[in-house]
């Protein structure tokens, strides 16, 4: 491990060097990469030079304790051993994940979309909650919504509905929500008082990268329709509302947020290119997902990852085992415990793997 961050403090030093070289600045694209691996590489080295000074720090301890006679110092010496054993052990932990692989999707918007399942019109009631609290936690994040398509029922739960959520680390919060939700309560409309269970189901992909992504005029079926909404909402007299149907793959996907027919056009091809992304790389990876099973659980929407019980006010993540009795601030977009959880248990997950 040492040899690689002595190169990449290397690497650190050369880019400290480029980035500053006015021919450099000049090339405002190729300046802007090496800013980003540069700004990559900061945490890293800041750590490794924090533990070699600790090291360092700790080496000459050692040392002065082998040759002192007073009480009162060696007492002292021996209290600094301990403390410098104890930060250079948590650096060390620190540098081991911050050497993991970063997932190259971490930083991209995200494609969320959320499904009634079992349960009929709770079912959809509580995926319009749902819809709600990541709304708000990306609200609290400073990110923007963009809604793509939305179809609520007559009492104001949603269906089906899809959305993108932009800004910088969108994904890397998002990534373990995929996967089947289960609430159970007492209905509004139950008069007995009678706890049901309904589900919903949550997919998640990051937008897809600049790639390129053959897609063949004859390989797709496009057709128009009115944009519809409950209540009248989104109604238009036109058929400006879009959907793109993937032969190949049998993917489909639905616009209808833009009036325009050729913004919702550009808007579906677009998610449909990240939704080939999604499905290719999905294949691609298929081998390792199944050698590895992470801790989190496998991120597929079949998988039942979370219940929400209201008459106990609890919130579980069945991947993790953790249970958090706030559900009311949960279903208020306070999330970031559920997902920092989940975000640590993966990197234990991946240690683990490594050391193997």
């Amino acid at each position: 491990m040492t040899d690689k961050l002595d190169k990449i403090v290397a690497r650190y030093d050369f880019l400290t060097e480029e980035i500053s070289k006015p021919e450099v600045i000049a090339d405002n694209n190729s300046w802007k990469k090496l800013v980003k691996e540069h700004s990559s590489l900061t945490p890293i080295v800041d750590c490794y030079k924090e533990y070699k000074k600790t090291q360092d720090e700790l080496q000459a301890n050692l040392e002065l304790s082998d040759v002192e006679t007073d009480k009162e110092m060696l007492a002292l010496l021996h209290e600094d051993i301990a403390s410098h054993k104890v930060r250079a052990d948590e650096l060390l932990a620190e540098l081991k994940v911050l050497l993991l692989p970063k997932d190259p999707n971490d930083d991209k918007n995200v494609i969320i979309e959320i499904r009634a399942g079992a349960g009929g019109e709770e079912a959809a009631l509580f995926a319009n909650e749902i819809r709600r609290m990541y709304y708000m936690f990306a609200e609290k994040n400073r990110w923007k919504i963009e809604e793509i398509d939305i179809e609520e029922n007559e009492l104001g739960g949603l269906k089906e509905g899809s959305f993108m959520v932009v800004g910088d680390g969108a994904y890397s919060k998002f990534k373990f929500e995929s996967g089947v939700h289960r609430v159970q309560r007492v209905p509004d409309t139950e008069s007995q008082g009678r706890i049901h269970t309904s589900t919903i189901t949550v997919a998640v992909l990051p937008e897809a990268p600049d790639v390129d992504i053959e897609i063949l005029d004859k390989d797709l079926k496009i057709d128009t329709y009115r944009s519809s909404g409950a209540g009248g909402q989104h109604v238009n007299k036109t058929e400006s509302a879009i959907r793109i149907t993937h032969l190949p793959t049998g993917i489909v996907v639905n616009c209808q947020d833009e009036r325009s027919q050729i913004k919702n056009r550009e808007k579906a091809m677009n998610i449909l290119k990240s939704k080939l992304y999604d499905h290719f790389q999905t294949q691609a990876d298929a081998e390792y997902a199944a050698a590895r099973k992470s801790q989190v659980g496998t991120g597929d929407r079949s998988e039942r990852i979370r219940t929400y019980n209201f008459p106990q006010g609890r919130v579980t993540d069945h991947r993790i085992g953790l249970t958090l009795y706030s559900i009311a601030n949960f279903m208020n977009g306070d999330i970031g415990e559920m997902v920092e959880a989940l975000r640590i248990a993966d990197q234990t997950a991946k240690l683990q793997d490594a050391g193997e």
